[in-house]
C-alpha cells in the first residue's frame, strides 16, 4: 500500500516510516523541500506542488508537520507553532482534493494540549471541552482545519500525542541534567505527565490506520500517568543518578518563557479509545519504558 505523510523526517515521522516499510509498504513524504533528500526504494520526497495525477492510490494521510514546540515562546515562535501547522495541513488536503481516488483514511496530529492543565481531572477522547491556554487554542483551530478531510467523506482520526519518549524529543533533554547529577522534580513535582514510548505511539497510528471503526479523537499516551516528581525519580533510578534537585517554577519560566507551561503544568489523559479497541501496549509501565530507551 502506499502512504502519503508530512512531518516524515521528523521523530515520529521517521519511526512510522520506518515500521511501514517493514511491512512492505510505500510512503510518499511531503516536504517543502524534497531537494534535501534521496529517494529510496521505500520512499519518495516530493513537494506541496506534486501533481497529483502522478501519485498512485493512496491508502491513508498522516499529517505530522508543524513547528517544534521547542525553544522560548515569543510572539513570532507561537506564530510559528500554529501557522506551520495549519499551512502544513490546509496543504495536504488541497492535494488530497486533486486525487481522483480519496485516502481511507486522514490521520492528523494533534496534542494532549487540547484538554488544558489540571492536577484533579481525567481527560479521555470523551472530553469535549478544550483547555482555555495558548496550546489548547493551537489543537483547537489545528483539528478545525484537518476536519475539513471529513467533508470529502474521509475517514478521520485526530492523533492526540502526549510526551513521546525516544532516543529523540524530550525525553534526551530531561536526561540530560540527571546525568550530570543536578536533576530533580520541577516545580512541586504534582503535575501530572502523560507519556508514551514511540514504538507505543506508531504501533497505535497504524492501528489507527487499519481499524475502519476508529475515528475522531484518539490519545496517543500510554495508559499510566505519572506525576513529574515520579517520573524524575524513576528516570534517575534508570539512569543510576540521584532526583535530589528540584527546578523552581519560576527560574523555568525566566529561561523558557510562556513553554514552561509544557513542563510545569500537564494533565492526566487516559487513551480510552485505544483500551476499548483493546490495543495491546509493548510498554504501559514507565520504568519499562526508560529502561528499553536508556
Amino acid at each position: 500500500m502506499n502512504f502519503l505523510i508530512t512531518g516524515g523526517t521528523g521523530f515520529v515521522g521517521k519511526n512510522l516510516c520506518r515500521a511501514l516499510h517493514e511491512k512492505g509498504h510505500h510512503t510518499y513524504v511531503l516536504t517543502r523541500t524534497p531537494e534535501k533528500y534521496e529517494n529510496t526504494i521505500n520512499t519518495t520526497f516530493i513537494d506541496y506542488h506534486f501533481p497529483a495525477d502522478e501519485l498512485p492510490s493512496i491508502f491513508g494521510v498522516i499529517n505530522l508537520a508543524g513547528e517544534s514546540l521547542f525553544g522560548y515562546w515569543t510572539k513570532k515562535k507561537k506564530a510559528a507553532i500554529l501557522n506551520s501547522r495549519l499551512e502544513a495541513t490546509n496543504g495536504v488536503l488541497e492535494l488530497i482534493q486533486k486525487l481522483d481516488d480519496k485516502p481511507n483514511v486522514f490521520i492528523s496530529g494533534s496534542a494532549v494540549g487540547y484538554y488544558g492543565s489540571s492536577n484533579e481531572f481525567i481527560f479521555t477522547e470523551e472530553t469535549s471541552t478544550p483547555g482555555n491556554d495558548f496550546l489548547a487554542n493551537v489543537v483547537v483551530d489545528w483539528e478545525r482545519a484537518a476536519s475539513k478531510a471529513e467533508e470529502l467523506g474521509i475517514r478521520t482520526v485526530f492523533a492526540r500525542f502526549g510526551i513521546v519518549l525516544g532516543s529523540e524529543g524530550a525525553l534526551p533533554l530531561m536526561s540530560l541534567p540527571v546525568k550530570m547529577f543536578v536533576g530533580g522534580k520541577i516545580g512541586d513535582g504534582q503535575q501530572y505527565m502523560s507519556w508514551v514510548h514511540i514504538t507505543d505511539a506508531v504501533q497505535l497510528i497504524e492501528y489507527c490506520l487499519f481499524d475502519d471503526h476508529i475515528s475522531g479523537p484518539v490519545n496517543i499516551t500510554a495508559p499510566n500517568p505519572k506525576r513529574n516528581k515520579e517520573f524524575m525519580k524513576t528516570l534517575a533510578t534508570v539512569l543510576n543518578r540521584p532526583d535530589w534537585l528540584p527546578v523552581p517554577t519560576p527560574l523555568l519560566r525566566t529561561v523558557t518563557g510562556d513553554m514552561g507551561q509544557l513542563i510545569t503544568e500537564g494533565q492526566f489523559v487516559l487513551p480510552k479509545k485505544a483500551m476499548d479497541h483493546d490495543f495491546h501496549f509493548t510498554y504501559p509501565e514507565l520504568e519499562d519504558a526508560l529502561k528499553n530507551i536508556k
